[in-house]
């Protein structure tokens, strides 16, 4: 059990530290820039107060990110993140007048170690290989999040005064993303100027957009769309919501270029990690799905006790609520929503990936669960399979996650 804790309540530009020994009393204060003579101080003060290699003083932040987290753990020590919800309520125990300070908020994080530290998991000891995939997986999905809020305000925009155009991508699996749809809608940006383009521009601008085959069905498709009657705005104003368009087009352009980039950054960094290949054989998860699984659970594999605890993390496992003779069983909402995310999408996908899933699944439906709870406990069946395949390092198999029940054998059988 460590003698001294340490708290920091971080900010922009400075951050105040407290340190207190086992009884609660404050050893030390100190406030530190955000810079490298700040971190120098705050080393020094620990070294002072007996941190050394075998017994480092063990650190409170309400922050799991930036470059003072990244530096305090590459000294080793352990490093706790506390959620700042929890850290406001342990604060009415050490002020019951409600005062607020950063000396104090400092004074609050440390005392939370030195009481409960047992209840709080200290960040994990990720490699820097998954660590780089974290931010990558990351920045890749805001990326595609952001892609979906300017297609929609694109598409929103067009409804407005060039509601012809919205069959034209209804026609591509990318939908409004397809480069086909952006080439046209930046060379026509109003019904007018659309109606305009002759069959010859139309072919040009396939060809500009990467399109190789079928170009002449498609451009007489496009051709009668594009002509075909329909309200419009005064001139004016359509000329004026047409150069709306354009702008709202660039930063289209600009998501989808983001997201694609980013793809395939956090695809080539996780296929160079060992746990790629694991991850991988699992039915329903790809290389960018499965680098989504990597980033958030890491790759330390003391992080999680055992597969409840992952499944816990996931938001898979259901809540028990018992009160007397009352007993609710719900879903849980306090989660990683980043891999529930990414869940939900491994389990729809390993339905026709997966036998054993898809069986799995049906049977959950014809319990009278909704699709969603089905496809929760299917994601949860499954990240149990994945915890153990990760701690024995073994591939997935489909007869030892989904068996064959006793009375389907015998029928097979016979």
């Amino acid at each position: 059990m460590p003698r001294v804790f340490c708290g920091i309540d971080w900010a922009s530009d400075h951050h105040d530290v407290a340190l207190i020994d086992q009884d609660g009393a404050l050893l030390a204060k100190l406030r530190i820039d955000d810079n490298p003579a700040g971190l120098a101080r705050l080393l020094n003060l620990l070294a002072e107060h007996g941190d050394t290699h075998d017994t480092l003083i063990p650190v409170a932040i309400e922050t799991s990110h930036g470059l003072l987290v990244a530096c305090l753990r590459s000294t080793g020590r352990p490093v706790y993140a506390i959620n700042p919800l929890a850290a406001a309520r342990y604060r009415d125990r050490y002020a019951l007048t409600r005062k607020k300070s950063d000396h104090l908020d400092a004074k609050v994080l440390a005392n939370i170690l030195r009481t409960d530290i047992a209840e709080h998991r200290q960040l994990p000891a990720d490699s820097e290989l998954a660590q780089a995939i974290t931010v990558l997986a990351r920045a890749q999905q805001d990326a595609v999040w952001d892609r979906v809020q300017a297609g929609n305000r694109l598409r929103s925009h067009l409804r407005e005064y060039f509601p012809g155009f919205l069959p034209v991508f209804a026609h591509f699996r990318e939908g409004i993303a397809s480069p086909v749809v952006r080439t046209l809608l930046a060379a026509a940006p109003t019904p007018t100027e659309a109606a305009q383009l002759s069959r010859t521009q139309l072919r040009g601008l396939l060809k500009k957009a990467g399109r190789q085959r079928e170009i002449g069905p498609e451009v007489e498709r496009l051709h009668h769309l594009l002509r075909e009657p329909q309200m419009q705005q005064p001139p004016l104003v359509e000329q004026a919501m047409g150069a709306k368009a354009r702008a709202l087009l660039r930063q289209f352009d600009a998501a989808c270029a983001s997201a694609d980039e980013l793809e395939a950054a956090t695809i080539s960094s996780f296929e160079a990690h060992p746990d790629a290949e694991i991850i991988t054989s699992f039915p329903g998860l790809g290389s960018l799905t499965g680098a989504r699984v990597l980033a958030e659970l890491g790759d330390d594999r003391s992080r999680f006790a055992d597969a409840r605890a992952v499944k816990a993390y996931a938001g898979a496992a259901p809540i028990t609520r018992a009160s007397g003779k009352k007993t609710t069983v719900l879903a849980r909402h306090v989660k990683n929503q980043r891999l529930a995310a990414v869940g939900y999408l491994w389990a729809f996908a390993a339905l026709t990936a997966s036998p054993g899933a898809r069986a799995h699944y049906d049977r959950r439906r014809a319990g009278e669960e909704h699709h969603t709870a089905a496809q929760r406990n299917l994601f949860n069946r499954m990240l149990g399979c994945l915890h153990h395949c990760l701690t024995k390092h073994i591939l997935y198999d489909e007869t030892t996650a989904f068996p064959t029940p006793p009375q389907r054998s015998a029928a097979i059988a016979a």
